[in-house]
């Protein structure tokens, strides 16, 4: 299996550093469109090659969706935080009802009953 992961790691390399070679061309971005006015002087542009933009946006998209999962699966880890206190504190309570129960008795014998 480790195998199969470096082969399909390596694919990939070849796949991103080929897409970057073909794609070296300079490319204009701007944050407003030629056409509009803009009053608050938000316009900036920047020239980057075009395998930068196509990586950056993956590399955004990426950002954004584990963000997005980490949001939606809030829920799920404050229950499981909530259920692991729970089971601790129940886990106290047993603890401390077995001591009550074998209070004065042979520790052997409660060994044993234990055991049952």
């Amino acid at each position: 299996m480790r195998y199969i992961r470096y082969a399909f790691l390596a694919t990939l390399a070849i796949v991103l550093v080929c897409l970057a070679l073909a794609n070296r061309t300079h490319v204009t971005v701007s944050t407003m469109p030629e056409g509009l006015p803009d009053p608050l002087g938000l316009r900036h542009s920047v020239d980057l090659p075009l395998f930068v933009i196509i990586f950056g946006g993956i590399v955004a998209g990426l950002i954004i969706g584990f963000v997005w999962e980490w949001m939606r699966e809030y829920k799920h880890r404050a229950e499981a935080t909530r259920k692991s206190r729970e089971v601790r504190k129940l886990e106290r309570e047993v603890t401390k009802l077995k001591g009550e129960k074998h209070e004065g008795k042979d520790e052997v014998l409660a060994l044993l009953e234990d055991a049952r």
